[in-house]
């Protein structure tokens, strides 16, 4: 009797509870959504994931509150994320690093890269740019750049923002492929290589174009080519690689938001509908692009096709490359 009371007072209580889940989500957000960003403040992605709370903030009615949680290239930010209540409330951007290369970097990762997040949309791409410092390499053409590197009897060094980033990776393929003897070096990022650069201590870099846009511009670098399969708006003058001579190179990197797995798919949706009417908005893709950066969104289901189709690709540049983070 008392199972049989049990189940039929669960069986009335159930349509309203469904009701009140149902409810819950349609009127998301209710409150606050706390943005975890995996990386320092004041970097691209830090700042890019500004531009995308402030658009989430005006079209969603409620404020998204940016939470700085960098360290191991991104993986503890992620694994932040990974951990928290699955109720839309938590949401953060995740870069290539996450979705496509750490498991090729680290033997033990604190979490599942396929399990463990609900992708919602793209946020941005951008391509890497082999740049030069002008007053120490003469080349003016990619073409150049390389017969110049060859001849160096002590081989040339490149930067990267550490081990097992896309600059890294794209650096040792680059030298891989052109026979090249050219030797890693890691920074912090960006801004303690291009002083490195300026004073003839580092030869070149591969790294992300919006770094080093302003030093093209001013002419004290020189940009042979940028990885990307078009020319880039802010450098309209610099050839893709395979203009300059090298096919098979279009390398991006990217990133895209997402939640912790299991938010209610109307969540997710309504979250990739407001990242849709962003990335459709010309005045922010403007801004965007004055970070160097392209504004992106896509359906969750194209984020995880991305990230599983360039797998391989990574792979096989951290092989290249005998990249190991343990």
């Amino acid at each position: 009797m008392t199972t049989r009371r049990n189940l039929l007072a669960a069986g009335l209580a159930t349509p309203a509870l469904v009701s009140t889940s149902a409810r819950a989500q349609s009127a998301w957000p209710e409150r606050s959504v706390r943005m975890i960003v995996p990386w320092p403040p004041g970097g691209s992605t830090d700042v890019l994931a500004r531009l995308v709370a402030e658009q989430l903030q005006t079209r969603l009615g409620q404020s998204f509150v940016i939470e700085n949680r960098p360290g191991a290239g991104g993986n503890i930010g992620a694994d932040a994320l990974a951990k928290s209540a699955p109720d839309g409330y938590t949401i953060g951007p995740l870069t290539l690093g996450v979705w496509s290369i750490a498991n090729f970097l680290y033997s033990r990762l604190p979490f599942d890269w396929d399990k463990d997040f609900q992708p919602i949309s793209m946020h941005w791409e951008l391509p890497n740019v082999v740049v030069a410092p002008s007053a120490y390499v003469p080349a003016r053409t990619l073409a150049e750049f390389i017969a110049w590197a060859r001849a160096r009897p002590q081989g040339v060094s490149f930067g990267s923002p550490g081990v097992g980033t896309t600059a890294q990776l794209c650096g040792a393929l680059f030298c891989d492929r052109q026979h090249i003897d050219g030797q890693h070096v890691p920074f912090r990022g960006a801004a303690q290589i291009i002083p490195a650069m300026l004073s003839g201590d580092l030869t070149f870099a591969i790294d992300n174009l919006a770094s080093y846009v302003p030093l093209i511009q001013e002419g004290r670098a020189r940009g042979f080519a940028v990885t990307g399969a078009e020319r880039h708006p802010a450098l309209p003058d610099v050839p893709t690689m395979a203009e300059a001579g090298i096919p098979d190179f279009v390398v991006n990197s990217w990133c895209a938001m997402a939640f912790p797995a299991g938010v209610p798919r109307p969540i997710v949706d309504k979250a990739a509908a407001a990242m849709r009417a962003i990335g459709e908005d010309q005045e922010v893709k403007a801004r965007f692009l004055r970070t160097g950066a392209h504004l992106a969104w896509s359906t969750p289901e194209q984020v995880t096709e991305r990230a599983l189709r360039e797998r391989p690709i990574w792979q096989e540049m951290v092989r290249i490359a005998g990249a190991r983070l343990d």
